[in-house]
């Protein structure tokens, strides 16, 4: 997408996002430097301290952190790194701008859909809800389950049981939500009649072993939809080595991926009060 005011302002009136997420969205887009080096920002970066961010939006610091979230999970795919610096701020992007895509192709009529082509990627934005079965909401999912399959792995499957597969999956790991994103990498990564792909026990109906249900209640606290974000704020807490070598030792000890790992470290923070949900 090319980096201009009226593209980014157009993917965000298009972008399914709470009223509060979308004017945070459009307080970011004011304060970007659209000249590499103005005010000593990168190119297409905005700077705040999160402070200053609460108090523009009159919310909550845990508010804001939500609402953060929620950019970073939809389609605007806000990502925000840490300054250099004991008091720097914080260095806010849309990381839509970084892949060049066909959805900047606007259209000359008012009457018309805003955009010529779609994606899959495009249209599979918002949350999923794993455990919340809505008919309005199933029946827009298996919509799109059954257009983006043709392409895909799982074209052969029904789309009734893809959807059904893709929450068994996430209710198998302690998903309470999920991007939508998710299910079309799930759609992508199918493998026939296995539910997760990887995890043989949930394919069969075995039960769930001892370790297994234990790792599981391990990773059920973390986030998830900004883990990105606790990743960064533990290894600054901790210590890059002191968070790999934990990651390490619960991999040995579970025989989980990395993935997993990472997500019962930040189950156990946020348990010990080291981070917040």
């Amino acid at each position: 997408m090319e980096l201009t005011t009226g593209a980014i302002l157009r993917r965000i009136t298009h972008t399914e996002l709470s009223c509060a997420a979308h004017k945070l969205a459009t307080v970011i887009l004011d304060a970007i430097a659209w000249k590499d080096g103005y005010n000593g920002l990168p190119h297409g970066t905005a700077a705040f301290t999160l402070g200053d961010l609460a108090d523009r939006m009159t919310v909550s610091r845990q508010h804001l952190h939500a609402l953060l979230a929620e950019l970073a999970a939809s389609g605007l795919r806000l990502l925000r790194q840490r300054g250099k610096g004991r008091f720097a701020p914080w260095l806010f992007r849309f990381g839509c701008c970084d892949q060049p895509d066909a959805d900047g192709e606007v259209s000359t009529t008012a009457d018309t859909t805003p955009y010529i082509r779609d994606s899959n990627k495009n249209v599979f934005s918002g949350t999923i809800v794993v455990d919340r079965e809505e008919p309005e909401k199933a029946a827009r999912w298996l919509a799109l389950i059954g257009k983006a399959k043709t392409a895909l792995p799982c074209r052969a499957a029904d789309s009734r049981h893809i959807w059904e597969r893709f929450r068994e999956f996430n209710r198998g790991r302690g998903h309470d939500a999920v991007p939508a994103r998710y299910l079309l990498g799930f759609m992508r990564k199918w493998r026939g009649g296995d539910v997760s792909g990887s995890d043989p026990s949930l394919a069969s109906g075995k039960p769930i072993t001892r370790q297994a249900d234990k790792l599981q209640r391990l990773m059920a606290p973390a986030p998830f939809i900004n883990r990105y974000f606790h990743e960064s704020d533990l290894k600054r807490k901790l210590g890059v080595d002191r968070y790999e070598k934990r990651v390490e030792d619960l991999r040995s000890r579970f025989g989980c991926s990395v993935f997993q790992a990472q997500l019962a470290v930040h189950g156990m923070a946020v348990a010990e009060g080291v981070i917040q949900r």
